[in-house]
């Protein structure tokens, strides 16, 4: 049992089953998943597919703070990406047409993968540190996708485009069929090849791994290109959930929670070793809890504090320091039971 508790998933999945458990008491229908035309629909169901596009941003987040990086930029990817996604649609002359909706999505990841390329190229190539680097893209990247709509939302009516965050497939919802896809194939080349290996190496301590001969610029750079093309389609399953393109609302403050998500994951900020599952377990942490917010009825405008405190506790828990002072705590105890133990068998 000690080896499983420390485990680093161990405490995020307790916090994990722990808010289902509450959630089920307060509103038992939470657990509850029904079946209709085919598609399965309940609240867990809805956590899922809801859950997609942090839970993207949060698989590139946790690449890119493996290499002792960070990427303030998705939001703003996200923002020019359903910004570019909508544009095209709206202007085509028909918006119902699945090329054209497939056209506007290669365009909206094509312009994502540049844009990551664009933060590889500072923080790889230039040398710039990554929190300046990714918030000059942070800054100017609303910007840009405020030009790209004319300063309006863009609104569109395309049923092709809508599938992709409402549609369902095999009773699942697309949404998350996407993210489970982009999870097990970052996982299978992280763990099932060298590169896992070598994007730790790099972030445990980058001038060692080049002296080793690791190609730690290229590796670097991979991570910030993921993180922008993750971020980017992530954009697009957004746009494509609410049928516009706004430029200020689209992925507001996610970068944070996203960040969030991995630490709770159990993935270190000072960068080398991560865990994917720890990611996909803490987003849905995340996500849990603000369903939970909303049964327990916490009015909106004191919920960032209620959100916050949980936050607080589980981090907290799951501190490896704390952890520690229970185990000296424990190891001081044990001998004055023993003597105490002891004197009262002698005295016997």
């Amino acid at each position: 049992m000690k080896k499983l508790a420390r485990h680093r998933l161990f405490w995020p999945v307790i916090a994990l089953l722990a808010l289902v458990v509450i959630n089920t008491i307060v509103r038992p229908s939470f657990i509850s998943i029904t079946v209709q035309d085919g598609q399965l629909y309940g609240v867990l169901i809805d956590i899922l597919r809801t859950s997609a596009p942090m839970m993207l941003v949060a698989l590139g987040m946790t690449i890119v703070i493996a290499t002792r990086g960070i990427d303030l930029s998705v939001g703003a990817v996200m923002a020019v990406s359903g910004a570019v996604a909508l544009t095209i649609i709206d202007t085509s002359g028909d918006p119902e047409s699945l090329g054209t909706v497939v056209v506007a999505v290669i365009a909206a990841l094509g312009v994502s993968l540049i844009l990551g390329v664009w933060n590889g190229f500072l923080v790889a190539v230039v040398g710039i540190q990554p929190i300046i680097a990714t918030l000059v893209l942070m800054l100017a990247g609303r910007g840009v996708a405020l030009l790209i709509t004319d300063g309006f939302i863009t609104t569109v009516n395309s049923a092709p485009y809508s599938f992709i965050a409402t549609g369902y497939l095999a009773f699942l919802p697309v949404a998350f069929l996407i993210w489970i896809v982009a999870a097990v194939v970052i996982s299978l080349i992280e763990r099932r090849t060298a590169l896992g290996v070598l994007t730790e190496a790099v972030g445990i301590n980058p001038e060692a791994s080049r002296l080793a001969g690791v190609r730690a610029r290229g590796i670097i750079f991979g991570a910030y290109v993921t993180s922008g093309v993750l971020a980017g389609l992530a954009g697009v399953i957004y746009s494509s959930n609410i049928r516009a393109a706004d430029a200020n609302a689209a992925g507001q403050f996610i970068e944070l929670y996203a960040i969030l998500a991995v630490v709770l994951g159990g993935t270190s900020l000072m960068g080398g070793k991560f865990t994917i599952a720890g990611t996909v377990v803490g987003v849905l942490v995340i996500q849990t809890l603000d369903k939970t917010i909303l049964f327990l009825g916490v009015p909106p405008a004191q919920s960032p504090v209620f959100f916050a405190i949980v936050v607080v506790v589980v981090v907290v828990v799951q501190s490896p320091r704390l952890h520690g002072w229970i185990r000296e705590l424990s190891r001081r105890r044990a001998p004055r039971d023993i003597d105490t133990t002891s004197k009262a068998e002698v005295a016997s």
